[in-house]
């Protein structure tokens, strides 16, 4: 009899921890404020792989301007090229940390989100940002303003799944973006996908979920 209790609250709690909600802005306000960071994507191999793949794009484009969405801490942006950059994100105090650390960078500008004004620029980024928007409404925000930002190219690293079993429950989401893009974005064209050097293997957790796509608008 007490076994079947303990096993019933058992299920309770899991149940809870399965439905619980978590707000996309709230918990990167907290995080970064609490003193995480963009995580282990931003850091070491992954930021090293990334830096190398999107430094060499912007050379061989002569890319002369890029927005991110979805800076983060900016630790990814310190191995970044770029001639000029602006970094969006959601959170305040991830801004005050880019803004902290590159103030002696005149060649990069750190803004909320919500100041955005459409303004362009020659490619936009967004580096592991879809699987990180939990509400619908942010994710087709974020791929709205993506695109509607750019005037050339865009460069998405992320997961293109819509299989969340896995992380019901947690702070992320997994979207079939490429969806998305085919049936709202007729003016843009996949021209490469590179699936990841690091794929993630579920054993041993190491790896990313993520691989590039590179979207570039179609001129009439």
């Amino acid at each position: 009899m007490k076994r079947n209790t303990f096993s019933r609250k058992i299920y309770k709690l899991k149940n809870k921890i399965l439905k619980r909600k978590i707000d996309t802005l709230d918990y990167w306000e907290k995080r970064y404020s609490s003193g995480g960071n963009s995580g282990v994507g931003s850091y070491g191999k992954m930021a090293l792989y990334k830096a190398k793949i999107i430094n060499q794009f912007v050379k061989e484009n002569s890319i002369q301007s890029v927005t991110e969405f979805g800076c983060g801490d900016g630790n990814q942006l310190g191995l970044a090229n770029y001639p000029k950059y602006v970094g969006f994100d959601i959170s305040e105090a991830a801004i005050n940390i880019c803004k902290n650390k590159f103030k002696s960078d005149a060649t990069k500008t750190f803004r909320m989100l919500n100041t955005y004004k459409g303004d362009q620029a020659d490619l936009t980024l967004s580096l592991e940002v879809i699987f990180h928007l939990l509400e619908e409404n942010l994710f087709i925000k974020h791929m709205q303003v993506l695109f509607n930002s750019s005037k050339k190219f865009v460069i998405i690293f992320s997961s293109n799944s819509d299989d969340n079993k896995d992380y019901v429950g947690t702070h992320m989401r997994q979207w079939r973006f490429t969806d998305w893009v085919d049936q709202n974005q007729n003016d843009w064209n996949l021209i490469e996908h590179i699936p990841n050097k690091y794929p993630y293997k579920k054993k041993t957790g190491e790896g990313s979920i993520s691989d590039f796509y590179i979207y570039r608008k179609i001129v009439v």
